[in-house]
């Protein structure tokens, strides 16, 4: 099996020995922060999920309840009458410390930098004002696999965006059971997939009180003694016929880890024997590794450069029975390529040409791809799409959305592993955004090689904004930064496959 190091994760595969580990923290500094969301509803499940909170997990909690602009806020003086810890209202710039609470006032939203809290003017609303979901993006981004999400009672659909960017970044995540006043927002959440457990709001509690007594999360205390990944990835390369050994060995330790926690389990030992005894465990492993943060039209400003900077050259002298080709890697569950083609569809609008588009959507994950071609949306996926895209693009169904079918048509979509299977070719555009993070050196080493391939001479790379070629400038060149848009040239000497 190769070796799990790489030059951008140097540490080796057992360096890690916590699940909420914080590099460049010490120890004692290193403890989840819980993002709890609610609306309608909200204030009787925040006092039972408080109320049942001892007074040392070590974490930190944020609550987050609509309210109506110029609504003044009773929340702090009612919560405080039953919170064993020290509960106060966020104040801007605040430092986030453990066994504490805070709670968020009237007419702001909330963002995060670092561990401290950063209070932001609330805009006039431009559409549903999401600050759940606003939250929870600032906390995973920033706190990783030490993020916590819970989505308790509450009308719409806020947090269903946000707890799946808690789960993608390495988080748990919770919702509130049929328990809750009002199930909207809890089911908006657990129809994403992305919920580990759904739970009344004082079992949520019990629940948050012993993962953080665990031995791998704990950050007081002796911390559990580091587990080695290699037997692990064994009985998954065995169970799924993937080979994870070069993946950033901390991303597959904290995903390990995080599964133990779940369970239940003390030790490694202990998870290896569920790992070979429940063949169900090795898949959600398997999902747990593969899940990505994915919605329609991620960031907005770059599939607006690809309507100036990339569809006007590719298009240039080119005839209706010559499509545009397109491969979007990693498609997870498909919003990305659907957006491509929904874009490339209003560039075509603009312009008065008719030169048609092919899609090819590849992704590892079977169970996403199967979504994927379904094109069957739930109401929270679409919640930041114009309504002129929803009602161009969709089609509304038993309160889903479904892609339009001319849109579907020109999308295909497979399973596809990029470093063992044979590449597309003659494409104009490879979109591969926010794989790359995910792989250690060797693998990157590998695939840009492979998406250079594929693409026609002068075809264009849009990477992830956190992604770059690396040691490849000599194959392309960078032509937008802020989208992470690259121009194809040069030629290789081998396509380097295996």
């Amino acid at each position: 099996m190769p070796s799990n190091r790489f030059a951008d994760d140097a540490a080796p595969a057992a360096a890690s020995s916590s699940w909420c580990d914080d590099p460049g923290r010490a120890p004692a500094a290193r403890f989840p922060i819980v993002g709890i969301g609610a609306s309608a509803g909200g204030v009787e499940a925040f006092t039972e999920l408080l109320s049942a909170l001892p007074a040392d997990t070590g974490m930190a909690f944020v609550l987050l309840l609509h309210l109506p602009l110029g609504h003044e806020s009773m929340l702090s003086e009612i919560l405080g009458r039953v919170c064993t810890m020290p509960l106060a209202e966020v104040r801007d710039r605040v430092e986030i410390e453990p066994n504490r609470v805070y709670v968020l006032g009237a007419g702001s939203d909330l963002d995060m930098q670092d561990k401290r809290l950063l209070l932001v003017a609330r805009d006039a609303p431009h559409g549903p004002h999401r600050p759940i979901d606003r939250f929870f993006q600032a906390l995973a981004a920033h706190q990783r696999n030490c993020a916590i999400g819970v989505v308790l009672s509450g009308t719409g659909s806020d947090g269903a965006i946000g707890i799946q960017e808690v789960k993608a970044a390495g988080g748990m995540t919770f919702a509130q059971d049929d328990t809750a006043q009002h199930t909207s927002m809890p089911r908006s959440a657990i129809e994403t997939g992305t919920v580990d457990l759904v739970l009344s709001a004082r079992d949520i509690a019990h629940e948050l009180a012993r993962i953080a007594a665990h031995p791998l999360v704990a950050p007081q205390g002796e911390a559990a003694e580091p587990f080695e990944l290699e037997p692990v990835l064994q009985i998954l390369h065995s169970a799924i016929g993937v080979d994870f050994a070069d993946y950033k060995p901390n991303t597959l330790y904290r995903r390990i880890a995080r599964r133990i926690v779940l369970h239940k389990l003390e030790s490694i030992t202990d998870y290896l024997t569920l790992l070979k005894n429940d063949a169900g465990e090795a898949h959600a492993l398997y999902q747990d590794i593969l899940i990505s943060v994915t919605s329609f039209f991620r960031n907005p400003e770059a599939f607006e450069a690809l309507k100036t900077e990339v569809f006007p050259k590719i298009t240039q002298s080119r005839s209706r029975h010559d499509p545009v080709r397109v491969w979007t890697l990693a498609c997870s569950t498909g919003e990305e390529a659907y957006s491509i083609a929904m874009a490339y569809a209003e560039f075509l609008e603009d312009t008065g040409l008719s030169v048609p588009i092919q899609v090819f959507a590849t992704d590892l994950n079977e169970a996403s791809v199967e979504r994927a071609r379904l094109g069957v949306y739930p109401k929270s996926a679409v919640e930041h799409v114009s309504p002129e895209r929803l009602r161009r693009f969709f089609v509304q169904i038993d309160g889903s959305y479904r892609i339009a079918k001319p849109i579907r048509d020109v999308c295909v979509f497979a399973r596809h592993n990029v470093l063992t299977d044979p590449p597309f070719s003659r494409i104009d555009l490879v979109s591969c955004r926010n794989m790359l993070i995910y792989l250690g050196q060797e693998l990157q080493q590998k695939v840009v090689p492979i998406m250079h391939y594929a693409l026609r001479p002068a075809g264009f790379l849009w990477l992830g904004t956190s992604e770059t070629i690396g040691s490849y400038r000599d194959l392309f060149t960078l032509i937008e930064s802020k989208a992470k848009i690259y121009e194809k040239h040069g030629a290789l000497d081998h396509l380097p496959l295996g």
